[in-house]
């Protein structure tokens, strides 16, 4: 198992990180001796890096984590967990929260905590203002927190201001080929480097969907080069090749992703990739690009809408629609732009008054575009289930 060293603490961290957001299944609930199995397995070859979250499993993935690291196991590994500011409008909410996890984690400290899922600086200024950020540091101060970080799903713009507005010790950003100028974008990823912060890759596989169903022609540009490889492979060696990039979690939800994983990990270092290796992403990404609808950048240059609508989440789930093939795409719409979210984001919510479109770089037609992507991706049952989702999530 490769490593990096964390330039701000000098933690060499196993390129290869544990996500447990996707633990093997039994019936409707965690197959708990199979996923502490894997857990154990992978730390004794050398992954050491294990990334969960308050309500990962329905709020059993830290239980199952603290389980599977009893027995002398804790002490070899770095816990990363997050605290999600859309379930907290009090300091003391946060303290239960974090309280909680510890126990659930079995744990005195954790090594890497995170505020969840941000999508906006506004959100972090809200954390501010109620006294959380000041308590971390406190809590880091003592050492029951190690390193405070964040983690993003959100457009280029915001990331710049909120990675600019703390001093952070690590982020986590959605990074993959397709992602390359999405969301963070790879200047989001370059700029964290230049301010000295460690950046942790979640979502390197789209959670499989850069591995299945992928567009016959994309399969053809892998298979056309000498390198024979998986998609898997071809996905985690692109991600790898970035000399910027500290740790990629993935989801492993068998043993042979696992097994896969730990293989590539062995060997996959920083600009190890040839030309022709890089021209065959170039391939890949101009067939994403020729099957995506709206030519969106997530550059933010629209945003704020004076409405609430997040426009560049909005094409994104969109736009996966039809790159990807895959059935969730309504499910995975309403849970980033309605039910996660701050506030509602979803398209419907777009009047039409068009300040948007007077800073489009791309002078793409939005509002017509946002009425397509609330036909295809929306629904009359669409607003009741999002705001009872919101009410038994207790999103804030």
């Amino acid at each position: 198992m490769l490593t990096r060293t964390n330039q701000k603490n000098k933690d060499e961290l196993s390129i290869l990180g544990f996500g447990c957001m996707r633990f093997p299944q039994k019936g409707t609930g965690i197959d708990e001796a199979r996923s502490i199995a894997m857990i154990r397995s992978a730390i004794e070859q050398g992954v050491n890096y294990f990334d969960t979250a308050y309500f990962y499993h329905g709020g059993k993935s830290e239980s199952l984590l603290g389980d599977a690291l009893s027995g002398g196991y804790r002490e070899r590994v770095k816990v990363a967990t997050k605290l999600p500011p859309f379930m907290v409008s009090k300091l003391e909410g946060a303290k239960k929260i974090f309280d909680n996890q510890c126990t659930k984690l079995q744990t005195n400290y954790i090594d890497y905590y995170l505020l969840h899922m941000l999508t906006d600086k506004a959100t972090l200024d809200r954390m501010i203002s109620i006294g959380v950020m000041d308590w971390l540091e406190q809590l880091k101060k003592e050492g029951t927190i190690h390193n405070i970080g964040f983690s993003f799903h959100g457009g280029k713009a915001d990331f710049e201001q909120i990675i600019s507005a703390y001093p952070w010790d690590f982020c986590q950003i959605q990074y993959n080929y397709l992602d390359e100028n999405n969301q963070a974008t790879k200047s989001g990823l370059q700029l964290a480097a230049s301010l000295g912060i460690p950046v942790i890759v979640m979502e390197p596989l789209r959670g499989g969907k850069l591995v299945n169903n992928l567009p016959d022609d994309v399969v053809k540009a892998f298979k056309s080069s000498d390198a024979k490889r998986t998609p898997a492979e071809w996905a985690l060696r692109w991600i790898w090749n970035h000399p910027e990039v500290s740790v990629i979690l993935s989801g492993m939800g068998d043993e042979q992703q696992l097994a896969e994983n730990i293989a590539i990990a062995s060997n996959a270092t920083a600009n190890s990739l040839s030309k022709e290796e890089l021209d065959v992403f170039e391939k890949v990404k101009k067939i994403m690009l020729e099957r995506t609808k709206v030519p969106c950048t997530a550059c933010g240059y629209c945003m704020p809408c004076p409405h609430g609508v997040n426009i560049p989440g909005c094409f994104a789930s969109y736009n996966d629609k039809y790159l990807l093939n895959t059935k969730n795409n309504r499910l995975n719409y309403m849970q980033t732009q309605g039910v996660m979210s701050k506030k509602p984001s979803y398209a419907s919510l777009c009047t039409e008054c068009g300040k948007c479109e007077l800073h489009c770089p791309q002078n793409i037609s939005i509002r017509k575009e946002l009425k397509q992507v609330k036909k295809e991706l929306e629904g009359p049952l669409f607003k009741p289930v999002v705001a009872v989702a919101r009410k038994i999530m207790k999103v804030k």
